[in-house]
């Protein structure tokens, strides 16, 4: 194997930079979608004289962009490991912004009839295409361009720059949904969507001045790059493959929490207003920006294992007490646990992953395996949501069961954290390989 060259000064910073801020444009497409499923979609795309089903069908096409990400990781993976990170870095965030642009484009179901939700899961699925390569392709990016001792830190960026486009999305939708019931559904729930224009002229801006990895660049220079990177992952990473689908289940944590739980709480039974709902998750996301990159760099020196159980044990226990306390229609009691939840619990697993998956795999693999094992993971968390809507019975108030849900899908990962090694010491060309041990382990061996 080549050992790829040290990075040029200052590149580590402008790849973490340009991943986060890459990725807060690109979720603020994806996770405005989330605010409109749950509050917009189910009165302007379906039949509004049942509700109940409305709300069910809207909260399925917020799973479409699920389902599609599977399929856009193979191909994206691969080139992805074929031509190099920063290609598909970019074209995913160019293809995002388009269709969040056309999303605010589409007519209503009054106008067109049942086209209108058909054009809105055609959009949707290109967004969850975008979205299969945006995080691998990001992570793939700063793991390979971190110092050894800081990976951690750096490929958190990724994750934090996806919290920063949750609080984007949701603070644009604060003033929209404030409006008068027949201009938000006429053409104010536009506004946010038709706004992704900007974010794809300002990220393609920012990407396209970025240098490609020294590690890809190493295999491209010596010709190791591998002409089918899915053959080779199949055949030497596919029990970390099964890890990494498991450990992406914790991503149902901040479905739930981010579209059934507004849908929930803004519902009849609890009667919540949409805004002082939308300001509980744009502050646990404030939060979040900052507990992200915190818990990173305790993983980068106690280990990447017990921050990731850490953050996934404990969002299993304090959903319960998140829709409990939504259910007491106490808004003190509810911004509370919302921070304390998803703020800083789950970032704990949130903010690890990106290094703990992106070390599981070498350089000629690494972004299939993570494109791969993620997407068909967070297909099952977007599907979540629907599957919550209907455990919720039909007045969408038994909240234990949905929380019994949630818990159930943390413990895939926290079995795929038990089962997988502690790769924070492991040096960053050694990482994959099957003996592979930190310079700590091999010298305690030696001696």
């Amino acid at each position: 194997m080549s050992v790829p060259a040290a990075a040029p000064p200052g590149q580590p910073k402008k790849a973490a930079t340009a991943a986060w801020i890459g990725s807060a444009l690109e979720y603020y497409d994806f996770f405005i979608y989330g605010s409109a499923a749950a509050l917009i979609f189910p009165k302007v795309f379906f039949d509004e004289s049942d509700p109940a089903t409305a709300t069910l069908l809207s909260l399925a096409t917020f799973g479409v962009a699920y389902a599609a990400r599977p399929v856009g990781a193979l191909f994206l993976g691969h080139f992805g490991d074929r031509v190099g990170r920063k290609k598909i870095m970019v074209f995913t965030l160019i293809l995002m912004g388009v269709s969040t642009f056309l999303i605010g484009c589409l007519p209503s179901r009054a106008q067109v009839g049942g086209l209108a939700p058909v054009l809105l899961v055609a959009c949707r699925v290109l967004q969850g295409i975008s979205a299969a390569g945006e995080q691998a392709s990001a992570n793939s990016m700063t793991l390979e361009h971190a110092p050894p001792n800081r990976r951690g830190f750096f490929t958190s960026f990724t994750l934090s720059g996806t919290q920063g486009g949750q609080l984007l999305a949701t603070l644009v939708f604060i003033p929209v949904a404030a409006l008068p019931e027949d201009q938000l559904l006429s053409w104010g729930w536009r506004v946010p969507f038709w706004m992704s224009i900007a974010v794809a002229v300002v990220g393609y801006v920012i990407r396209r001045k970025l240098e490609e990895t020294p590690a890809f660049a190493a295999q491209q220079a010596t010709g190791e790059v591998v002409k089918l990177p899915l053959a080779v992952l199949l055949r030497e990473h596919w029990a970390d493959v099964l890890r990494v689908i498991g450990g992406a289940l914790i991503a149902s944590v901040s479905t739930v929490f981010t579209v059934w739980a507004l849908a929930y709480a803004t519902g009849d039974s609890v009667g919540m207003s949409r805004s002082s709902m939308l300001w509980v998750g744009a502050l646990a996301n404030l939060v979040a920006l900052a507990a992200i990159p915190a818990w990173a760099t305790l993983s980068d020196r106690i280990g990447r294992r017990p921050v990731y159980l850490a953050g996934a044990a404990g969002s299993a226990v304090l959903m319960f007490l998140y829709l409990w306390a939504i259910s007491t229609g106490s808004y003190p009691l509810i911004l509370v646990l919302g921070i304390v939840t998803f703020g800083v619990v789950y970032s704990a697993a949130n903010g690890v992953w990106p290094s703990f998956y992106g070390e599981m795999f070498s350089t000629r693999v690494r972004l299939s395996g993570m494109a791969i094992g993620t997407q068909i993971g967070f297909a099952v968390a977007g599907f979540a949501v629907t599957f919550a809507a209907e455990i919720a019975g039909p007045n969408g108030d038994d909240w234990s069961s949905v929380a019994l849900f949630t818990a159930a899908l943390c413990v895939p990962p926290v079995i795929a954290a038990l089962s997988a090694r502690e790769t924070a010491k492991i040096p960053t060309e050694h990482l994959g390989e099957r003996d592979a041990t930190g310079s700590s382990q091999r010298e305690a061996v030696t001696a």
